[in-house]
């Protein structure tokens, strides 16, 4: 009897150091999840592999001539052919109208170049300057005179008409090393993005030398990068590349591959989306043998591969170490 009174504390001991033990687990991976905005959300991998489609429509690509409209800010050069006096510069008021010589006050705002002359001709005639003015506007300076580069390359190209889009990137200082050669231009007026791919072949350059128009905005995305973490033999960064998209595999051989340990069920991959996560569950060995599409990755993807606890036991030598000190804990509390 003394000898179960002396004895029989000890596995209450050890069951309440287990209790505090498994408390302080579920605080430390409450304060993990806090870092984070919210879960991702589940997606499929069909859903990853959508990359921007170039834009194949013709009259999209190379339409007809667009008249540039006038706006509030525009500096504007007005002639009269045959009439070497009348030679004003004006520039049209936030509310529209630009101040004319002999013509008086002119509502020009949203008006066409040609829309404009006429209007001006027809201010001079009504107050009987001239008879048949052949009047010519030119815009020099102002918001819609010009082509906005932006993202990866940054400039303002000035433009009285249209220009071809290689024109402008020359005149932007061309594409640095880490710019993507797909290209989005965004033109007023037009319901979706054009998205032109410059591609690797030369003698495609004249179908994707596409015309610019003022007040276009040609958007150079990033190339960017993907993160390889977890159970790859070299885990680390894989800068992407102009022209060649890189899918999972390749980025997996890249990495060297997937060690012993590896959960091949459990791959995730994790993409950012302005402020919206998306986390996809791979299973990589259905990829490699073609039973599940091969992911397109993203510039910034995160490919995360986790450990097995028992394969990495295994593969170290600890399973045997890590169960005879287990028995030996049991042994201790139950003697």
């Amino acid at each position: 009897m003394s000898i179960l009174r002396h004895t029989s504390p000890k596995p209450r001991l050890y069951r309440f150091r287990l209790r505090w033990f498994g408390l302080g687990l579920g605080w430390l991976a409450l304060a993990a999840h806090a870092q984070f905005n919210g879960p991702p959300q589940q997606a499929t991998p069909q859903e990853l592999n959508r990359p921007a489609t170039p834009t194949t429509d013709r009259h999209i690509l190379f339409p007809g001539t667009q008249e540039l409209h006038l706006a509030g800010g525009d500096l504007l050069n007005v002639r009269i052919f045959g009439q070497p006096d009348y030679t004003p510069t004006v520039r049209i008021a936030p509310d529209g109208t630009a101040s004319l010589p002999l013509a008086g006050i002119v509502p020009l705002a949203g008006l066409s170049i040609s829309a404009a002359e006429t209007t001006i001709a027809d201010k001079l005639i009504a107050a009987g300057m001239y008879r048949n003015p052949q009047v010519t506007v030119q815009v020099t300076e102002g918001p819609n005179a010009v082509v906005t580069v932006v993202g990866e390359a940054h400039a303002i190209v000035p433009v009285n008409g249209p220009r071809k889009l290689l024109d402008v990137l020359t005149s932007a200082g061309g594409l640095p090393p880490t710019a993507s050669h797909v290209l989005t231009i965004d033109r007023p007026g037009q319901a979706e993005p054009i998205v032109v791919d410059l591609g690797t072949d030369p003698l495609r350059s004249e179908f994707v030398n596409v015309p610019v128009f003022p007040g276009d905005t040609v958007v150079v995305s990033r190339l960017g990068i993907v993160y390889m973490v977890g159970a790859f033999k070299t885990p680390g960064t894989i800068p992407l590349t102009a022209y060649t998209p890189l899918t999972l595999m390749q980025a997996t051989a890249l990495s060297g591959g997937i060690t012993f340990e590896g959960k091949y069920d459990d791959l995730r991959i994790i993409r950012t989306v302005g402020d919206k996560r998306t986390l996809v569950k791979v299973d990589v060995k259905s990829v490699l043998y073609g039973r599940a599409p091969d992911p397109i990755l993203q510039p910034n993807d995160i490919v995360f591969l986790p450990s097995s606890a028992l394969k990495a036991s295994i593969g170290n030598g600890s399973l045997g170490t890590l169960l005879g000190v287990l028995g030996l804990v049991i042994s201790i509390a139950y003697r």
